[in-house]
């Protein structure tokens, strides 16, 4: 199989305010094709057609992988829907995304060496997503018009996360090694998040359900939410060793509270008692 690597020839202008819709470039779409081939793939600027081939160099290189793999080697920025409902393979970016970064991620795996803009990860469906910096607001979130966000796979980010991160996810799990910025987890339906820094303000605000792990400095609990005031040391073992291991499989950083969290005896906190009032805090503390 083939390994695809795209080298920027030109970023979109900025003085024209458009960028580059890439929703249709993933592994899955450039699999079996040349480097001619993969070069006249469609992609949008605006209302204006262009071809992949007008804005990156395309060179393939047989590794002997057994599923296709997409490497972006920087110069993404101002691109766009980069992973866009991908369905399988291996996508790498070295550098900079755009906005919608891996939304609808169905299957597969997506590394970013880099940080994204706004909305990445929304609706993710399965696979697993590594971010090696930071995320946008409204990220791991649902896409528009959508009831629910996240209903399966991994995120696993490096750095921090903006605002409104993990809204209405359902289910799946994402661990966030740096800070969060406000309504962290707003609308929870189910799912487990995990957070190595600060959360900011109205942290699981109308949570449902799910589970929330603070591993690093507490939030205080809002009216909202109530200690349980009796032990779970069974579910807390087993939520926390998993998402330390998921955390160290995905290349956490090794200093990272988070692969404490086995070792920590963390208070309990059920709510939103406002909403359906099942969810769960998990305050380990810093």
């Amino acid at each position: 199989m083939s390994r695809i690597t795209l080298s920027p020839r030109q970023a979109p202008a900025d003085d024209t305010g458009l960028r580059l819709d890439l929703r249709r470039i993933h592994p899955a779409a450039c699999a079996g094709l040349d480097a001619a081939g993969v070069a006249a793939l469609p992609v949008w600027q605006g209302r204006q057609a262009a071809a992949l081939g007008d804005f990156f160099d395309v060179s393939l290189a047989d590794d002997g992988a057994t599923e296709p793999t997409l490497v972006v080697a920087g110069g993404a920025a101002r691109c766009d829907r980069l992973g866009w409902c991908m369905d399988g393979g291996t996508l790498l970016v070295h550098g900079e995304a755009g906005d919608f970064f891996a939304a609808g991620l169905l299957s597969g795996r997506v590394t970013l060496h880099g940080s994204a803009g706004l909305q990445a990860a929304m609706g993710l469906r399965g696979g697993s997503l590594v971010v090696h910096g930071n995320l946008g607001d409204y990220a791991a979130g649902a896409l528009p018009g959508a009831m629910d966000g996240v209903r399966g796979g991994v995120i696993v980010v490096h750095g921090s996360v903006g605002a409104r991160f993990g809204d209405r996810m359902r289910r799946g799990v994402a661990i966030v090694g740096g800070d969060a910025g406000d309504f962290f987890a707003s609308r929870l339906v189910a799912g487990t998040l995990a957070l190595g820094g600060r959360a900011g303000a109205h942290a699981g605000y109308g949570q449902r359900r799910g589970s929330l792990l603070f591993a690093g400095p507490a939030p205080t609990p809002p009216a909202t939410f109530v200690p349980t005031r009796h032990t779970a040391d069974v579910a807390w073992q087993l939520i926390a060793r998993d998402v330390a291991r998921l955390a160290r499989a995905h290349g956490l950083d090794a200093g990272s509270p988070i692969h404490a969290l086995p070792q920590r005896q963390p208070s309990r906190w059920a709510g939103d008692t406002a909403a359906d009032g099942r969810g769960e805090w998990w305050l380990a503390g810093a």
